[in-house]
């Protein structure tokens, strides 16, 4: 899939929408999210917050859950901004997240420019990494490891 400058914007504009619809009382940080996936559908996502803070969401797994819902299949293109449209990061949780459902191919747009998952997240852990589990079948634990 050709990810141009059009396609850029594309997503840069449905961030900008989804992070109108933040729900951020407390911080009056609003983030919007949104990737392209494989079915070519944008999905977007927005922070939400909550007076018990570790509770609040991140917009980016408003974003996943919308895609896996509607059985997206994987991200392909990605960006974030502020409520000003400012292209931000997103935080490591959130970087694990989309390292999950868009791989080490997924590209970003970060402030910095175009990067791949694997340049934002080297090394990582993603479904690969688990021995003997493919998004198909359970987990199953390694010859010789303990289940607990």
């Amino acid at each position: 899939m050709d990810i141009n400058d059009e396609v850029w914007e594309r997503l840069r504009s449905a961030a900008r929408e989804a992070s109108e619809r933040a729900y951020a009382p407390y911080s009056g940080y609003s983030v919007g999210a949104a990737a392209l996936a494989e079915d070519g559908n944008i999905y977007t996502g927005c922070n939400v917050e909550n007076a018990s803070t570790g509770v609040g969401l991140c917009a980016e797994c408003g974003l996943v859950s919308q895609a896996v819902r509607s059985g997206a299949g994987k991200l392909v293109a990605f960006t974030c901004v502020n409520g000003s449209g400012e292209t931000i990061s997103p935080c490591g949780r959130c970087r694990q997240l989309l390292r999950e459902f868009g791989g080490r191919e997924l590209v970003l747009l970060m402030p910095s420019g175009v990067m791949t998952m694997d340049e934002v997240l080297p090394d990582s852990f993603g479904p690969d990494s688990m021995v003997g589990h493919t998004m198909e079948q359970p987990f199953e634990f390694a010859e010789g490891e303990s289940r607990g």
